[in-house]
C-alpha cells in the first residue's frame, strides 16, 4: 500500500505509523522524555550561551533564548517544544505524524502564554526548501535513529541553520550496552518504553554523526553521555556516551 510518506526519502513509514499509534502518550503520564528535558532543555540552553548566539542581557533572565529561533524536528507531541519556548525562543515544531501534530497543537492552547509556537505536519526536506538559515539552532531529540537516510536527514536539518547556529542531538550509540539497556530492559523487561519503539541496527556511533555532520559544514562542539535511573526517574550526565549522548554541531561560517 503506498503513503503520503513514499515520496519523501528520510520518512520511515513504518516508524511514523508506530508513533501515530501510541499519540495519545506524549501527554497522557509523564515519560521518560518528559524527564529527559532536565537535561535536554539545559543543554540548548547553555550550548547557545556558550556559542555567543543569546545576548547579555538576557543571559540570566527568565527568557534568555528571546529573539532567537529554534526548529524542532520530530518534535511528536509537543514535549521539548514547550518548554524550549518558555525560554522565550520562537520555536517551530515539524514532525510527520500527523496525530502527534494534532496532539501537539492541542497541548499548547493550554497554556495561553506560548503564543511563540507554531507547528507543522511536513518532512525536513520540504521545510528546508522553505526556509534556508533561517534558524539559530535545529533539535533533532530521539529522532535520527527512526529515520531512512540519516545522512540526508541531517543535510536539510544544517540547510535550515544559520552559520554560526547549533544543531542539538540526541541518541544511542551503537553498542551492546544501548541493545541490552536501551532495548531489551527498557522496552521488553521494565517496559517505560513502548515494545517496539527501537530498532538496534538504527543506533549510531557519535562518531559516525560527526562525520555526517562535517561533510555539511558543520564541526563537532561536544559530546556527553547520559543516563536515566529508572528507580528515581531522573536523567542524568554520565562520563560514558556507550548507551545514551548528546551532541552539539556548529555550523561553519563560510
Amino acid at each position: 500500500m503506498s503513503s503520503s510518506h513514499d515520496t519523501v526519502p528520510t520518512a520511515d513509514s513504518k516508524e511514523v505509523a508506530f508513533f501515530n499509534s501510541i499519540s495519545d502518550l506524549w501527554w497522557g503520564s509523564k515519560n521518560l522524555l518528559h524527564y529527559f528535558n532536565s537535561l535536554r532543555v539545559p543543554l540548548v540552553r547553555d550550548g547557545l550561551i556558550d556559542t555567543g548566539l543569546v545576548k547579555k542581557k538576557f543571559v540570566n533572565s527568565s527568557k534568555p533564548l528571546e529573539g532567537l529561533r529554534i526548529l524542532d524536528v520530530g518534535c511528536g507531541g509537543g514535549i521539548l517544544t514547550e518548554d524550549l519556548a518558555a525560554l522565550g525562543c520562537a520555536v517551530v515544531g515539524i514532525d510527520l505524524g500527523s496525530d502527534s501534530i494534532n496532539i501537539a497543537k492541542s497541548h499548547a492552547t493550554l497554556n495561553p502564554s506560548l503564543t511563540n509556537i507554531s507547528y507543522f505536519c511536513e518532512s525536513v526536506e520540504d521545510h528546508a526548501k522553505h526556509n534556508p538559515e533561517k534558524y539559530d539552532a535545529i533539535v533533532a531529540s530521539e529522532v535520527i535513529e527512526h529515520v531512512n537516510e540519516p545522512e540526508l536527514f541531517l543535510e536539510h536539518c544544517t540547510k535550515c541553520l544559520k552559520p554560526g547556529g547549533s544543531i542539538f542531538i540526541t541518541t544511542f550509540n551503537k553498542t551492546w550496552s544501548s541493545w541490552l539497556l536501551g532495548i531489551i530492559f527498557a522496552e521488553y523487561i521494565w517496559g517505560f518504553i513502548p515494545r517496539g519503539t527501537h530498532t538496534w541496527d538504527k543506533f549510531f556511533d557519535p562518531k559516525d554523526i560527526e562525520v555526517m555532520l562535517e561533510k555539511f559544514n558543520c564541526r563537532t562542539r561536544s559530546v556527553r553521555g547520559v543516563i536515566y535511573n529508572c528507580f528515581t526517574k531522573t536523567w542524568h550526565w554520565w562520563w560514558s556516551s556507550s548507551i545514551t549522548y548528546t551532541l552539539q554541531g556548529v555550523k561553519r561560517h563560510e
